[in-house]
């Protein structure tokens, strides 16, 4: 990657210092690999049909083609990845929406308190939305400067540098905003709903 990519992304690696004083958080280990986890492996998609679904509590809801969803515009930013089994990559480089945009767009209304990300495989995980909210955190389709691999959730996951990664799903096609919390598929089966690698939540 050129040295103009890197300068171009927003830097959000010092975002640790809200949570702990040490940018690796206790229990980790840092990698130069970029291990592919997943609950099934990676699922089949059609790029001429798929689709991303914003619903729930929101005035507007949206149905965009990947083609619409990328040519939102989108943000850059170099940020931290933490895997709940023990591993980190520092300094990804990831292009996609920020999830406070896309959120505005959908008219996200006042009730609205959790969010439901659905994947193509099936998988769930929830989020309060102030935490969706937060920087860093984007439906991604990118990843340092090229499309974002089928393998590690093309065409588009969810990043949150904040939480353990498997709060940020893969193959995202679905946004639910909702009134009330739901466990996700993780979390329904004993991980934190909280996912706070620096106080090391990675258990219920």
């Amino acid at each position: 990657m050129s040295e103009s990519g890197v300068d171009a992304a927003e830097d959000l690696t010092d975002l640790y210092r809200e949570y702990g004083d040490d940018r690796l958080p206790p229990g980790q280990r840092e990698t130069d690999g970029f291990p592919v986890l997943s609950k099934s492996g990676t699922p089949s998609w059609d790029p001429e049909t798929f689709e991303l679904e914003v619903w729930g509590a929101a005035e507007e809801p949206l149905s965009l083609s990947l083609e619409e969803f990328r040519d939102l515009p989108s943000v850059t930013q170099r940020q931290d990845f933490h895997c709940v089994t023990g591993w980190s990559k520092l300094d990804c480089e990831f292009t996609g929406v920020s999830f406070a945009d896309l959120a505005e767009r959908a008219g996200v209304r006042a009730d609205a308190e959790h969010v439901m990300f659905h994947a193509l495989d099936g998988y769930t995980t929830d989020l309060p939305l102030d935490e969706c909210t937060k920087p860093g955190v984007q439906l991604t389709y990118g990843y340092d400067g090229d499309d974002l691999p089928a393998d590690h959730g093309g065409p588009i996951r969810v990043v949150t540098p904040h939480k353990y990664a498997y709060k940020g799903a893969k193959w995202v096609s679905g946004v639910e905003f909702l009134t009330e919390p739901e466990l996700g598929y993780w979390e329904k089966r004993g991980y934190s709903d909280t996912a706070n690698p620096w106080n090391e939540e990675r258990y219920s």
